[in-house]
């Protein structure tokens, strides 16, 4: 008998179920916009942006969150999925620069702005991020090989460059702080594990 091909496996099921999760407050966010005059999709921006960012944290964190506590099964299950993670966080830029080009309402708005020392890292983060999401499948990992590990650490100059525009752009920057201050600690905690002779080890 040939095998059943229709039957969902359960890591399908999981992946779909994060994905729907992830993507619940985009839709809501997107409804709301329908309701609003493009001018107003301001009040939109720093929700937005917030969550891409965060999502961009959890995604960068999880190594070293690993490293940190290898037995946790939570994280080993987060991390396996993720580069969905990392997809989501450049969706929801995406969606955060689709808010703001709207609101805007011109690009003469837009360009006369684009160099203000609050924005142009927004953009520079989000150039970064699009070639990460473009490749973040596995057919890009096929095909690029060792490359694609080198290009995937674009994520993190964009993290930097996304701390950046959240500390410029909003009045409160100890909330960006808080949010970035633990990713730096358990990435420098990650290197200095890695430039810390081991035992035994001359």
């Amino acid at each position: 008998n040939k095998p059943n091909r229709s039957i969902v496996t359960r890591p399908q099921l999981q992946k779909f179920a994060l994905w729907a999760v992830l993507a619940i407050p985009a839709a809501l966010w997107l409804v709301q916009a329908s309701r609003m005059d493009p001018y107003d999709w301001e009040e939109l921006l720093h929700p937005s942006g917030e969550l891409s960012a965060r999502l961009l944290i959890v995604a960068l964190a999880l190594t070293p969150l690993v490293q940190l506590f290898p037995q946790a099964q939570p994280l080993r299950w987060l991390i396996r999925h993720r580069r969905a993670i990392g997809v989501a966080a450049f969706g929801y830029a995406a969606l955060h620069t689709g808010l703001y080009i709207g609101a805007m309402g011109n690009l003469d708005d837009i360009l006369a702005e684009a160099l203000a020392i609050g924005i142009w890292p927004g953009w520079a983060a989000f150039a970064l991020m699009l070639p990460l999401a473009l490749t973040s499948n596995d057919r890009s990992m096929r095909a690029l090989r060792a490359g694609w590990k080198r290009l995937q650490r674009l994520a993190y100059p964009a993290a930097v460059l996304t701390l950046v525009h959240w500390l410029f752009i909003h009045n409160n920057r100890w909330t960006a702080l808080a949010h970035f201050a633990p990713l730096a600690l358990l990435e420098l905690w990650r290197l200095s594990r890695r430039f810390t002779p081991r035992k035994g080890l001359t």
